[in-house]
């Protein structure tokens, strides 16, 4: 089996999905053996790869969700410490590295679970806020929401 080569990039990636009780946010759980948190959708580029295919990539592989689903790009994002993500493997020089954000609009199919997590849950972004164990994680939901609230086909009409 060959490995890919990382590239020096990160992806956060969270599903999302309207519903008749409003927006709901897929949160997953980590295995127990790499911290156990709850988060959403994270992993590294492949050299060669966009942000937006390794999104894509990210959530089919972690999650099932289709890789044409609705991808929206988010202004959020972090600076990771290489040694929490990879460690050193782009050279002494490389010390922090960009992730890029990103929602995907998961319709008609349940979320299914790689190995490397345990469970997952569809929560309100208060309740997602409150679990979020990343605080790049909770910055990229409030934006995420701002914007999904903001699309005439999400916000509530009232009746005149």
């Amino acid at each position: 089996m060959t490995r890919t080569k990382r590239a020096p990039f990160q992806v956060l990636v969270l599903p999302y999905r309207p519903g008749p009780r409003g927006l709901r946010y897929a949160i997953l759980r980590r295995q127990a053996k790499t911290g156990g948190y709850w988060q959403f959708i994270a992993g590294g580029g492949h050299v060669g790869e966009t942000p937006a295919r390794a999104a894509r990539r990210e959530a089919f592989e972690e999650a099932g969700v289709s890789p044409r689903a609705r991808l929206i790009k988010l202004d959020a994002r972090a600076m990771l410490p290489v040694e929490h993500v990879y460690g050193f493997r782009w050279g002494p020089d490389v010390l922090v590295i960009p992730e890029f954000c990103f929602g995907v609009q998961v319709v008609d199919a349940e979320i299914r679970l790689s190995r490397e997590h345990t469970e997952f849950r569809w929560v309100s972004c208060q309740s997602a806020m409150r679990r979020l164990h990343w605080d790049s994680n909770r910055t990229a939901l409030w934006e995420l929401d701002l914007r999904l609230r903001r699309e005439p086909s999400n916000q509530t009409r009232s009746k005149s």
